[in-house]
């Protein structure tokens, strides 16, 4: 037994208690909670532990001092190979895992480029293999499906197909996604601890959550952890804290689930003990460290480290801070100075060693990297990546002067650009995930004091291509720590507002990707701000989205506007779009097909998608004018554009348009049509397009007179536009009933259900033309209301049409006719 390990079999009781844990019953979560201060070996000791524990166990760590482990979706995906590497089958998590990233992701592909662990999850890997390079979309119903002919293995395809958390998927909001992923990965470590428990090592969940809240709260920071660990049935979790957990403020159940146990300073017997066994045999030299020490391992560790490197000396230190010192002082200068150089980094491996030391002119030989990392205080991270102990962080810190801080970060900054194109372009591993090393370039680049706001908004583009919104939340969360610290110098003061609209921007649009729309509107309080800049652009962009969602149509069109007029950048061509819909969702479609055009002439010809996105725009603006061969035509020039770079959601969004189409020039070809769209749809999880379908579906079977067909067509459109929240399209669909309603003679029923879209269209601010639809089907059918009229007067001045009103009139007319009679 080395010294190293026997200072902790010193403390009997703890070890006893890990040992008593281990022999416990694991029907129930369990959490030891390791509780000492910093340096007190906390983390030495989850290693010990982890050597110390039976084979008959499986064992994972999680070290949240890595910025990108105190997330949930790298911490799960760490977790999921260190254990699917000892035998755990992850089939419905890496399913469940795949949809969230699929839903986070939605423009990426998934394949074996892109998808997380596709490679190590056979589940993952036979989809993605028997697609044969066809597009595989990342929803539960569609992964689900292709299991069953994916998996040969009977009993693993049901218990997948079986499941019911995996069924409701695609009806979860973003937050319940994430719950139900860890539910399912507590599931399926649960089943295998049937036949070999587990125990997992949490280390340094201070990092997590640095200052609580009084009364132990934690800003939610720690939530998904707690809501983990909360579910892990079959095994053991040791987490090690500067204080104890204090989650009993959050539920009292939490106490009877964690043990907390002391880790104190070691004993003076075990002190000394580990002191001779290092070749520390003099008396004097021993009771001197031991006392300078206060039993802190990491400062014995070091005085070892110190007279490994001088052994002769004479001298010894008296206080921790001089252990330190001695350490520094008998350490070769060129190794003392690249570990201060180092200790800018959060993490580094041989690489970033050998940046740092060719720019500063100091060795980079493999005798000098295996002297540093074999030091005590670095410690190993997977795949040749390292990390300082927190202590010696502060103590090489305090030598560098600011200039040369900044320095090093400017030169840690190219690193990881350098190392960011290398992984996209599949040619080097990142340590944790592909998109971390763009986290830590903005980090540096923030430091270094030499990232603008665009260059951090451009990293946070390429992370969110490379797979990583976490990345992109763990950017502002960065940026945040590093606003709330004083600035020193007339640059950092400077680059305050620019900065924070940055940070604010990146939040704003991840919160309304989760659909957290009042988040993201808080973020963007005051709207008026200059738009010039990218960052600013995008930012209004993102609150002006954000109330559109909400309702507020006008304040959000003249944001957009502002965008379109002021901005001169590469976000004015998402802003003209964005007018433009608008405008023809409000009646103008004069002014929305002129500026489309306008902004489609601005495009480059390899903008495919904003180009066939601003074709399916005008095709959308001449069907709903009942104009239906030209809306032909457009629909056709925008699959032109998709198709031309595969362009999967633009793709799918024409078979929808396809199938409306045809319920107005072809209602049986609509039919086929729209089952077809379904499909694309399901696999997209897209409620509203869903919706939008079986609306014409529903259309189609009305003119073919198929109306108990029509009638469970609508309530299926109903309900998937329910559940996306898109108000407007179920007033629409509404008014498409209320015909159905007629043909079966429910009379009074069609006209109340008449009043009720108009006044839902009025009070989204959207489809005037279509108010003018409900009044004149009313007038033909002896329902004329003067509510309804009176909505008519009121939308009639909104339309700017490209013909002559009657002409509207007169398409109308034909319209209702194929509506309120049977098609033979």
């Amino acid at each position: 037994m080395s010294a190293l390990q026997r200072q902790f079999f010193n403390r009997e009781g703890l070890l006893a208690t890990y040992d008593g844990e281990l022999r416990g019953a694991f029907e129930n979560p369990r959490i030891l909670n390791l509780v000492g201060v910093g340096g007190i070996g906390k983390s030495r000791l989850l290693q010990e532990l982890r050597s110390r524990t039976p084979d008959t166990f499986r064992t994972a760590r999680l070290d949240l001092q890595l910025p990108t482990l105190r997330q949930q979706e790298d911490a799960l995906a760490v977790l999921r190979m260190e254990l699917g590497a000892q035998g755990v089958k992850f089939d419905r998590f890496d399913i469940a895992y795949a949809v969230l990233w699929q839903r986070v992701h939605p423009q990426l592909p998934m394949d074996r480029k892109n998808t997380p662990f596709a490679e190590d999850s056979e589940v993952l890997s036979k989809i993605l293999d028997d697609a044969m390079g066809l597009p595989v979309f990342g929803t539960a119903a569609g992964l689900v499906r292709l299991t069953g002919r994916a998996m040969a293995n009977r009993q693993r395809r049901q218990r997948i197909q079986s499941d019911p958390t995996l069924q409701e998927l695609d009806s979860l909001s973003n937050a319940d996604l994430g719950h139900a992923v860890s539910y399912l990965f507590a599931e399926e470590l649960r089943q295998a601890a049937e036949e070999r428990p587990y125990v997992l090592y949490v280390d340094a969940y201070e990092a997590m959550v640095p200052t609580p809240l009084p009364g132990g709260r934690s800003y939610g920071s720690d939530a998904w952890l707690r809501d983990l660990l909360g579910q892990l049935h079959g095994g053991l979790t040791v987490l090690a804290s500067r204080e104890p957990l204090a989650w009993t403020v959050y539920d009292k159940d939490w106490e009877a689930v964690i043990r907390e146990e002391r880790v104190d300073g070691l004993p003076m017997a075990a002190r000394l003990e580990l002191l001779s066994q290092a070749g520390i045999t003099e008396i004097a030299r021993q009771r001197t460290i031991a006392e300078a020490s206060a039993g802190v391992p990491f400062y014995l560790h070091l005085a070892v480290d110190t007279h490994v490197q001088n052994p002769a000396r004479t001298e010894d230190a008296g206080t921790a801070e001089e252990i330190v010192q001695r350490f520094l002082q008998h350490v070769a200068p060129d190794e003392v100075r690249i570990l201060e150089l180092l200790s800018v980094a959060r993490t580094f491996d041989q690489g970033a060693f050998r940046t740092i030391g060719r720019h500063f002119d100091l060795p980079t030989n493999l005798l000098t990297w295996e002297s540093l990392t074999s030091y005590s205080f670095a410690y190993p991270l997977p795949e040749g990546w390292f990390r300082l102990h927190q202590l010696m962080i502060v103590a090489l810190q305090h030598h560098l002067p600011p200039t040369v801080t900044r320095e090093v970060h400017a030169v840690l900054r190219n690193f990881w650009e350098e190392l960011a194109e290398r992984v996209e372009a599949g040619a080097a591993r990142s340590g944790v995930t592909r998109s971390s090393p763009l986290r830590e370039a903005v980090y540096h680049g923030l430091h270094a004091e030499n990232i603008s706001p665009e260059q951090i908004q451009k990293h946070a583009d390429r992370a969110i291509i490379m797979g990583g919104r976490q990345a992109v939340d763990g950017m502002v969360k960065d940026i945040r720590s590093h606003l709330a610290a004083p600035a020193e110098t007339d640059y950092a003061v400077a680059a305050l507002s620019g900065i924070r609209d940055a940070a604010d921007c990146l939040d704003a649009e991840s919160k309304l990707e989760l659909g957290d729309t009042n988040a993201a509107m808080a973020l963007t309080p005051a709207l008026d701000m200059p738009v010039r800049s990218v960052v600013s652009a995008r930012l209004a962009l993102a609150g002006a989205n954000a109330r559109r969602i909400a309702g507020e149509s006008s304040h959000a069109a003249s944001i957009f506007a502002r965008v379109w007029e002021e901005h001169a950048g590469e976000a004015r061509t998402s802003a003209g779009l964005c007018v433009a819909d608008i405008r023809m969702w409000q009646g103008d479609f004069a002014g929305a097909f002129a500026l489309a055009e306008e902004v489609h002439d601005t495009c480059a010809p390899h903008e495919h998608i904003i180009r066939g996105d601003l074709k399916r725009l005008m095709h959308l603006g001449h069907r709903f004018l009942m104009d239906f061969g030209r809306a032909a035509e457009l629909m056709a020039h925008a699959e032109e554009e998709y198709d031309a770079i595969g362009a999967v959601v633009g793709l799918a969004n024409i078979r929808t348009n396809r199938a409306e189409l045809l319920a107005f020039t072809d209602p049986e070809a609509a039919v086929v049509e729209a089952g077809a769209a379904l499909d694309v749809q399901r696999d997209l999880g897209a409620q509203h397009e869903i919706g939008k379908v079986y609306t014409a579906m529903a259309i189609a079977q009305l003119r073919l007179g198929q109306l108990d067909r029509a009638d469970m067509a609508f309530r299926n459109a109903n309900t998937a536009l329910d559940l996306a929240g898109y108000r407007s399209g179920r007033a629409r669909a509404d008014m498409f009933r209320a015909f159905l309603l007629l043909r079966r003679g429910e009379r009074r029923a069609a006209q109340e259900l008449l009043l009720h879209s108009a006044r839902e269209l009025e009070a989204c601010q959207v489809y005037p033309s279509l108010i003018l639809t409900i009044q004149r089907a009313a007038e033909r059918t002896g329902l004329i209301d003067p509510e309804l009229t009176a909505a008519a007067d009121r939308a009639r001045p909104s339309l700017r049409l490209l013909g002559a009103p009657q002409d509207l009139h007169s398409r109308t007319d034909d319209v209702l006719s194929t509506l309120l009679e049977v098609t033979s």
